[in-house]
């Protein structure tokens, strides 16, 4: 690749160019990472170590974290660094790299999600069937086929960027390597690959979007005629759950789905989707759930009687 073009690196605006700033945003983003780790390795400990794995939509829920872990991995380490440099640039090679790495990740997030919305509608619109059509078998297959939509996704931007030719200038202005950054500094026209783009991450975007809010505003429907504390424990449920989609999707969608361009506000948007939702993903999930906040206090004093073994 680097012998098709004369580009072999990137150099990344970033977020400002102000030090004071910058070193601001080192002290936010590198607390937002480490709260992301320390809240998503929390909830997989909580479900794997306890019965809660055997229910699908904490099921779901784990392979999230996973998700979120490994997405804002893909960016965060490199934006906390890079604040601390004064140029800040990424070879061709780890550009496609990180492109690959955050579309597939993001695509595994963006249907994990539709599935837990699946979840959600069937545990409360087919409550009698919810065994059979939430089974264990099946469950694994939605993974894996949230897996491999998101590589077949994430192969396609690829594929659309890798073909074209850089000759320069290199100079992004963003703070990681995304599709309409690099459309930008092609030197070829890229009219077809931005509605190629659109079609594939912005039109994906809104229909599991569209598709997600439509579950959720049958199980509104549904659970009109159920009981007031059943009814309660749904809304507590599914509104966190919405929370969570509303906070990753928009931005997206404001990014994804319109014409091939980029403005000033894209990295403020992408640090919603990126850093944002990740970090508060564990809070919503944890902080209205008693389920999880019984599993997360077990382990915790599962924790705390072995340190007091150990101590004696």
């Amino acid at each position: 690749m680097e012998n098709a073009n004369n580009i072999t690196e990137f150099i990344l605006l970033g977020l400002s160019q102000n030090k004071k700033v910058k070193n601001l945003c080192f002290l936010l983003f590198l607390f937002c990472y480490a709260a992301i780790w320390m809240g998503n390795v929390l909830i997989m400990t909580s479900i794997t170590r306890s019965q809660l794995i055997n229910q699908p939509m904490y099921f779901f829920l784990n392979y999230l974290a996973l998700s979120d872990l490994c997405y804002t991995s893909t960016v965060t380490p490199k934006l906390v660094t890079d604040l601390l440099k004064e140029r800040n640039t990424i070879s061709y090679t780890s550009c496609m790299a990180q492109l690959f790495a955050m579309h597939f990740f993001g695509g595994i997030e963006v249907f994990i999600l539709t599935a837990m919305a699946y979840d959600r509608y069937v545990a409360i619109c087919r409550p009698l069937h919810y065994a059979v059509i939430m089974s264990r078998p099946r469950c694994n297959a939605a993974v894996m086929a949230c897996c491999s939509g998101a590589f077949l996704h994430s192969f396609i931007q690829c594929l659309l960027i890798t073909t074209l030719p850089f000759c320069g200038p290199n100079e992004m202005d963003h703070y990681f390597c995304d599709v309409f950054p690099l459309l930008e500094l092609a030197c070829t026209d890229t009219h077809r690959a931005g509605i190629l783009v659109v079609t594939n991450s912005g039109m994906m975007g809104l229909v599991v979007f569209v598709a997600v809010m439509l579950s959720y505003m049958l199980i509104l429907y549904t659970i009109r005629a159920h009981l007031p504390e059943s009814r309660r424990k749904a809304l507590s449920t599914c509104s966190s759950h919405v929370t969570v989609v509303v906070l990753f999707f928009v931005p997206v969608l404001f990014i994804y789905i319109r014409p091939a361009a980029t403005f000033p506000e894209d990295k403020v948007f992408a640090l919603f989707y990126t850093i944002i939702a990740p970090m508060f993903n564990p809070l919503i999930y944890t902080l209205r759930n008693t389920e999880m906040k019984d599993a997360m206090r077990k382990i915790c004093c599962q924790k705390s009687f072995w340190i007091g073994r150990q101590l004696i």
